[in-house]
């Protein structure tokens, strides 16, 4: 019913709103939804969904046809623009919108945490609501939505009608936690499509709400993909979350009686610009998931390999310091007795030879005893280091050095790597904030 209206009110009918061209056999469609939060440019702001920028610098947008998008937000509702693109029914912008629910749901908690910044005397951390908006970990999350690609797409008012539905089955089972703040169909690009953002928040700890991602999906039943393994960029609860708002997106589509085409995309030479670019920042991650979840696997076992590596350590350092102690504490013994020896049995000491070659014989056969007796000293310098609670406190600093060298070179691996991934990404000639490039 909204694109029937914007149809009849723009008086543009034809292929442009149907999609497919009459008799043209059923094909498979492909349905996109892609996440975003930061591009380039830094946050995604909501200014470019609903059209408050100069569009003169667009050029990827068919200013002739702004007339026929339609916008909603959580405060106003559905509002279209006129002829003209203005929409004289709307008195706030996306932006505003949401600073709006933004203080409103969560002032008080920013409040009250900027008073115990305070209080705790750290005023460099306290922040107003636009900084929570800025702030990439909880500005609200942008999802983009697509029935077909440039080169054939579903009728927009279906498309809409299977937009509005998953968005009802959204607010019904998971309102609890997350917040549909506006969303726009764009009519005026290549294919049409629907930017939605929304927020995610869960109880920060002192009985009011914040945005946090990851305790909202906790909240709302969500579990790691592999709830044995740590969580982490590869294995994360906003993934199962997303996983199933996929499934029910594409069950409300093919309700519809729509095909989805589920088979990844392949024949890279056919795809239009957008997709290919998509599709080869998608190779590159791909690219690099062996390498970085090995990498975090090895970083999981630092503590297990640390102790391994401890152990190990220990027992070379014990053999090491024991056989050093014995070397050379029973040199130093000896030396000093040979000292005595020969301080005592010295030709110039007037005392008589018998008396001086009692003294070395008692002194040289001390010295014997004390080289036989290396073997004794030996095991009491082993026992001392093997005490459990001597063996324990050296081993842990060992490990702690372990652990920290390892850390340092897996994560140096790790910035490599990032820093590998990024170079390789796909250049554009513009850098539109179009959802195509998100």
């Amino acid at each position: 019913m909204i694109c029937q209206k914007r149809e009849e009110e723009s008086g543009k009918t034809g292929s442009f709103f149907l999609g497919r061209k009459e008799g043209e056999a059923m094909k498979k469609t492909r349905a996109t939804r892609h996440n975003g939060r930061t591009g380039a440019a830094g946050v995604f702001r909501a200014g470019h969904n609903d059209r408050t920028f100069d569009l003169d610098n667009a050029g990827h947008i068919d200013q002739t046809r702004c007339s026929i998008n339609v916008y909603w937000d959580c405060y106003q509702g559905l509002n279209f623009p006129d002829e003209n693109g203005i929409r004289p029914e709307r008195k706030f912008t996306f932006d505003e919108i949401e600073l709006i629910y933004y203080t409103d749901q969560f002032g008080d908690s920013i409040e009250a945490q900027n008073e115990r910044h305070r209080q705790s005397r750290h005023k460099e951390r306290i922040r107003s609501v636009e900084d929570i908006l800025k702030d990439p970990k909880t500005c609200p999350e942008e999802s983009v939505y697509q029935l077909g690609t440039k080169d054939g797409h579903e009728d927009p008012a279906l498309f809409v009608q299977v937009f509005l539905e998953l968005k009802d089955e959204i607010e019904k089972h998971y309102g609890s936690n997350i917040k549909v703040l506006d969303w726009a169909l764009h009519m005026d690009e290549a294919t049409p499509h629907i930017h939605e953002r929304h927020v995610f928040f869960a109880d920060d700890g002192y009985g009011t709400n914040f945005p946090k991602q990851d305790k909202a999906c906790e909240a709302l039943g969500f579990e790691r993909p592999d709830p044995e393994k740590k969580s982490g960029k590869n294995n994360n609860r906003k993934m199962s979350f997303d996983a199933e708002i996929r499934r029910i997106y594409i069950e409300i589509a093919e309700k519809h009686g729509i095909t989805i085409e589920k088979v990844p995309l392949e024949g890279k030479e056919h795809l239009e610009k957008n997709d290919f670019i998509i599709a080869k920042q998608e190779e590159v991650k791909a690219a690099n998931a062996i390498y970085i979840a090995e990498q975090e696997l090895k970083i999981a076992d630092i503590d297990a390999m640390a102790e391994e590596v401890a152990e190990k350590a220990y027992e070379k350092a014990c053999e090491v310091v024991t056989e050093t102690v014995k070397e050379e504490t029973v040199k130093a013994d000896i030396d000093i007795v040979k000292e005595y020896r020969d301080v005592l049995t010295d030709p110039k000491r007037n005392a008589p030879d018998k008396q001086k070659n009692f003294i070395k014989k008692i002194l040289d056969n001390v010295m014997e005893r004390l080289a036989r007796n290396t073997a004794v000293l030996l095991e009491k310098v082993k026992g001392i280091l093997q005490r459990p609670e001597i063996k324990q406190k050296n081993k842990e600093e060992i490990a702690h050095v372990a652990r920290e060298s390892v850390l340092e070179i897996l994560e140096r691996n790790k910035k490599k790597s990032a820093e590998h991934n990024a170079s390789r990404q796909v250049p554009t000639k513009e850098k539109s904030r179009d959802w195509e490039e998100r």
